[in-house]
């Protein structure tokens, strides 16, 4: 009985030795990877100082500006509110609106002329008038930004940088004209050819009452 408690206590220590080995091995594994996490959060927190002494140097420039500098510039910037003839004469200040203009009479017109035809459903109808609808909503947010432009003490601006929104404004509103008479002429060939198709159903059905 002695040797058999002799001979379990030499061996229960070596029983166990590989299993303590393998538990070490993860806790060795884990705090490597907790010291990779630290580092990772240590360059996390630097970028995030980084970011912060941008803002906190920017925020500092503009107090500066309001303080002081400003006042150097203020009949600059206050000019810069005013709106120049030579920007309220534009050329295509006018095209801009005559593009509206154009937006407006032409969906109107094609709207009644697919109506009348009689060879869209009312499912199609009301498509065709959400489409029209829209493009005509968005026109008028072109007017708006227009009006924007032009309007002293609304935004502060050089000619220059109002001229360029001008143009910006023509040509999205070019781009909406261009938009609906494309959608418009696809949509009249798409009702005649279904206007021809009810007049060859028509023909074929007096021919068979023959």
């Amino acid at each position: 009985m002695k040797r058999l408690i002799l001979l379990l206590t030499v061996l229960f220590p070596l029983l166990i030795l590989p299993h303590r080995s393998h538990a070490q091995a993860e806790e060795l594994e884990q705090l490597a990877l907790d010291i990779e996490k630290l580092a990772q959060m240590k360059n996390i927190l630097q970028e995030m100082y980084k970011g912060y002494k941008i803002l906190t140097d920017g925020f500092n420039t503009i107090k500066s500006l309001a303080e002081g500098n400003f006042n150097i510039h203020s009949a600059y910037l206050t000019g810069l509110l005013q709106v120049s003839p030579a920007v309220k004469q534009y050329v295509r200040v006018a095209d801009i609106i005559s593009a509206q203009a154009s937006i407006v009479t032409e969906y109107k017109s094609a709207l009644k002329t697919f109506r009348d035809a009689h060879t869209f459903s009312a499912s199609e109808l009301t498509y065709l008038s959400q489409v029209y609808t829209n493009l005509f909503d968005r026109s008028l947010d072109n007017l708006d930004e227009l009006a924007i432009v032009l309007t002293d003490d609304r935004i502060r601006a050089s000619d220059a940088e109002r001229l360029s929104a001008i143009d910006h404004i023509y040509n999205d509103m070019a781009d909406k004209l261009a938009f609906l008479r494309s959608f418009n002429s696809k949509t009249a060939i798409l009702a005649s050819q279904r206007q021809r198709e009810l007049q060859q159903n028509l023909l074929l059905q007096r021919l068979i009452g023959q």
